[in-house]
């Protein structure tokens, strides 16, 4: 039975209203692959901020990879 290890990135949209870019969730997405990470899931959430009692929005990203 194969065994797994995962990675879970959290990536938030700009603290100031800002979309978060495409190109960025990309560059994150092809840096973890050229590493033998493989993309599982993407959820979106609501990440709490350091600032303030709100949240910005944001998504976990996990990546899967075969245990070396």
């Amino acid at each position: 039975m194969a065994s797994y290890e995962y990675k879970v990135v959290e990536l938030r949209e700009g603290l100031m209203g800002g979309k978060m870019s495409g190109s960025k969730l990309e560059k994150i997405l092809n840096e973890h692959a050229g590493q033998g990470w493989q993309l599982k899931a993407i959820t979106g959430v609501e990440v709490k901020g350091r600032i303030g009692p709100g949240g910005v929005d944001g998504v976990l990203v996990t990546f899967e990879r075969p245990r070396a």
